[in-house]
């Protein structure tokens, strides 16, 4: 005989509870063979020579009997929502009949339980309902308990910031106020002390200035009595020193004048009587070159009256070297002249207005017309400048 804990599996259909609904539920026993003297006599004697099948047989009949008698005397709900009570119960029960047999009931549990007529699934569905009822409520009634509370939360904190705003107002008006309060006495302290010092400043500084005042007034009595002195001596020392060799120096000073002057004048008539001589002399010189000059010019106008044109023509040939030469002298310090024409007749026309216009600038000049000297006609004649 096996002395191994053994598994049966104790199976019950359409056993009809106390309200009559038929279940069929499914339970698992553990049991073995107890091992004290007296029992595993009683075990030796109940199943010595028989296997384990037969064992395990007997043991689920018994079991299973238990089962059915107790699943009679329970509802649905008792069953279904305490299997621990219900497998306990069942456990009891069978207990003491296994027991005398040798049999040890170790564990019993209730591994399922289920109906053909839905009545389980209804009731579940009414508890679901319920349930979902109860939880909807809970939490409609949770919320509402939530938002209470945090209004009454919020509320409080409000409160408690307002309360603590306000003591931190307070107390930073006080602190400001506290403080303006100590920066008023430092300011005063200050100004008083500021005002102390410029006024014990100022009557140190009236002392100091009268002492100066003082030291001031004896340098100045002191220097008075020295320059007084100083004078005193330095008008001695003028009168030993200069006063007495100035009047010397002043008394040859006028006699040096005194002769100087008396030299001045002699030389200056003596001067003057020598600019007058040599005025006379170059008078006399001045009257004879003059007379001389217009000794001349009056022969000249006779000469020119005598012979009329021709002295008149003479004369401005003699000055035209001159007037050339003057006409002349800007063009002396050019290089080159060019005259601009494609023509060379046209420069032999330039030359010719040139001699054209020249008999008229010596009359404007001179009075004298060049148009009139034969001589000059025959040159400006144009044949004679074809010719040429």
């Amino acid at each position: 005989m096996s002395l191994e804990v053994m598994t049966i599996l104790c199976r019950c259909e359409n056993i009809e509870t106390s309200e009559g609904v038929p279940l069929d539920v499914t339970g698992v026993a553990q049991v073995k063979v107890m091992t004290e003297n007296e029992l595993l006599g009683y075990a030796c004697e109940q199943f010595l020579g028989k296997s384990v099948i037969e064992i395990r047989s007997v043991i689920l009949q018994t079991l299973e009997g238990h089962l059915r008698a107790i699943l009679g005397t329970l509802t649905v709900e008792q069953i279904y929502q305490d299997r621990d009570r219900f497998a306990t119960l069942v456990r009891e029960v069978a207990s003491p009949d296994v027991g005398r047999m040798g049999i040890e009931i170790l564990s019993f549990t209730i591994k399922d339980v289920y109906d053909k007529v839905e009545y389980l699934s209804s009731l579940g569905k009414t508890q679901t309902a319920a349930v979902q009822r109860d939880a909807d409520i809970g939490v409609a009634e949770a919320e509402r308990d939530a938002g209470i509370r945090e209004a009454e939360c919020k509320r409080e904190m409000m409160d408690v910031k307002f309360l603590a705003d306000t003591k931190m107002a307070d107390s930073k008006r006080e602190l400001e106020m506290q403080k303006a309060s100590f920066n008023q006495e430092v300011n005063t302290k200050k100004a008083e002390a500021q005002l102390a010092y410029e006024l014990q400043a100022a009557k140190q500084q009236q002392n100091i200035r009268l002492e100066e005042i003082e030291i001031e007034v004896v340098q100045r009595k002191k220097q008075i009595t020295i320059e007084e002195k100083e004078v005193i001596r330095t008008e001695k020392e003028l009168v030993a020193t200069v006063k007495r060799p100035a009047e010397a120096e002043a008394y040859k000073m006028q006699q040096l004048a005194e002769g100087r002057k008396i030299k001045t004048v002699l030389t200056a008539q003596a001067e003057a009587d020598k600019i007058r001589l040599i005025g006379e002399a170059e008078a006399c010189s001045i009257e004879a070159v003059g007379k001389a000059e217009a000794e001349k010019m009056r022969l000249k106008a006779e000469a020119y009256q005598l012979y009329g044109e021709a002295a008149k023509t003479a004369l401005v040939l003699e000055a035209l070297p001159m007037i050339a030469s003057k006409v002349a002298a800007p063009l002396a310090r050019t290089s080159e002249i060019v005259i601009l024409s494609g023509d060379g007749s046209r420069v032999t026309g330039e030359v010719n207005r040139l001699l054209a216009e020249l008999p008229v600038s010596v009359n404007a000049l001179t009075g004298v017309d060049l148009t009139k000297i034969p001589l000059l006609q025959k040159m400006m004649n144009p044949q004679c400048q074809t010719a040429m």
